[in-house]
């Protein structure tokens, strides 16, 4: 079921992709027929930049069909992001392209040339506009409906390009009326929309690269959705690892009664782990929490550290508290703000602190982070 999912997702992309190249290619030929004739290089520039974007959508369809190649031995999590890698290409293009413009247009800034517009380049530059945004919109949508951050940035794109065409067609209106030609100025703001498109696009694939945070609205329908199996109290630190747009897996930690045997969390677990995987295709593995229920004192004690531990600031919260029956030690995890620069330092003081206060008892503290909200 998963797979004719991902196949069905990947024709959409590739069907929309091409749906972009073709549109694209053929808003290419007719500008460059109009910039040409009008001897408008905000046109021309106008049109390159539809030839990126159709060499963006070619690029998108050859990324989609290597990152839905299946696991193997050698990438055993798959290929899905090569994904991000096709992301990074493209900005790239997309900032090649706008620094080329860029040179081009301030040159025709100092030595303009004397343009030729006319009611039908007029026209041609208005149905492109019309063109894009219907383009724009229907590229956003698929994808949102294929989760495809490179269609979704395409269809960002698309809209964006309409402005940009719009702008070109200010400029023409301009040299029409006036006989002004600030062809060059507005193939200069063009390349500056360009590069700044190209930069956000870059900046966004580099972050999904490196690492970003969990999205905050599925982390929480996934602790919710733990938490509503019978025998979980609470769900903690977790963590997921993207492996491209469609793949993800991570781990959990979950809270339990601790007269609990070993078959029972056996069961639990895989109980846990099935219901995640059906209903967001997701693979966590699961941990377990031992909440106490047979030491009244031993529940105090956890009352009043947690309340201790609001006196600082940087600790977001506590969890995981339990007592080490041979040695006496208390253990429990404190979730440290990002913003602490020496969270080793924060834990001894925390330990100190509290053994100070609760004279005969060792803390021992484990350093966390909130990884997801």
């Amino acid at each position: 079921m998963a797979a004719s999912k991902e196949t069905l997702r990947d024709r959409l992309i590739v069907r929309t992709s091409v749906v972009g190249i073709v549109t694209n290619l053929c808003l290419v030929a007719f500008k460059l027929l109009v910039g040409v004739l009008a001897n408008s290089i905000a046109i021309i520039l106008d049109a390159m930049n539809n030839l990126s974007d159709a060499l963006s959508s070619v690029i998108t369809i050859l990324g989609t069909k290597l990152a839905g190649r299946p696991p193997d031995q050698k990438h055993p999590f798959g290929y899905g992001r090569v994904e991000y890698l096709t992301g990074i290409l493209i900005a790239g293009i997309i900032l090649f392209a706008g620094a080329s413009f860029a040179v081009t247009s301030v040159q025709k800034i100092f030595t303009p040339d004397e343009t030729h517009y006319t009611t039908v380049t007029v026209v041609i530059v208005a149905v492109a506009i019309v063109t894009k945004l219907v383009l724009g919109a229907y590229t956003k949508k698929m994808g949102k409906e294929t989760d495809s951050s490179a269609l979704a940035a395409s269809g960002a794109d698309a809209t964006f390009d309409a402005v940009i065409s719009a702008g070109t067609l200010a400029g023409a209106l301009v040299t029409m009326a006036s006989g002004v030609v600030i062809d060059g100025w507005i193939g200069c703001i063009i390349s500056v929309v360009i590069l700044k498109a190209g930069l956000e696009m870059l900046l966004d694939t580099l972050s999904s690269i490196v690492g970003r945070r969990a999205d905050a609205q599925l982390a929480q329908e996934l602790k919710t959705r733990l938490c509503s199996i019978d025998g979980i109290l609470g769900a903690y630190d977790l963590v997921l690892h993207n492996y491209g747009p469609t793949r993800a897996m991570g781990s959990v930690n979950v809270a339990v009664y601790d007269w609990h045997t070993a078959a029972d969390l056996h069961a639990l677990s895989k109980k846990a782990q099935a219901l995640i995987w059906e209903e967001y295709r997701i693979y966590l593995y699961i941990g377990f929490y031992a909440v106490n229920t047979h030491d009244d004192a031993l529940r105090v004690l956890e009352d009043q550290v947690r309340g201790e531990c609001k006196a600082y600031p940087e600790v977001l919260s506590i969890h995981a508290f339990f007592e080490n029956q041979e040695t006496g030690t208390i253990s429990f995890d404190a979730v440290v703000d990002f913003a602490c620069r020496d969270s080793l330092a924060l834990i001894h003081r925390m330990e100190e602190d509290l053994a100070a206060k609760h004279p005969g008892r060792r803390f021992a503290i484990k350093i966390d982070r909130a990884y997801s909200d």
